[in-house]
């Protein structure tokens, strides 16, 4: 096939489809870019902290953690505090 154009497309001005969702945005005021810069400082300690493993506990209960629902199980007993 040759790169030329169909003949009957020739002439007709070409469609470019452009899909956007995002509308013009309003300049940001300084608190706005403040709370920003935060949540992005947050995400990043986050991330870091994902990074490093959790250190092993010892002589702790095996399975899930029993406070998970605010009471401690223990044997089937439960114990509120």
């Amino acid at each position: 096939m040759s790169d030329e154009p169909n003949n009957e497309l020739k002439g007709k001005p070409a469609l470019t489809l452009v899909a956007s969702n995002e509308a013009p945005r309003k300049p940001l005021s300084p608190a706005a870019q403040r709370a920003l810069a935060e949540a992005e400082e947050r995400r990043r300690l986050a991330a870091e902290q994902a990074k490093t493993p959790m250190p092993t506990e010892l002589q702790g209960p095996k399975g899930p953690e029993p406070t998970r629902y605010g009471d401690w199980e223990r044997k089937g007993i439960i114990s509120d505090f």
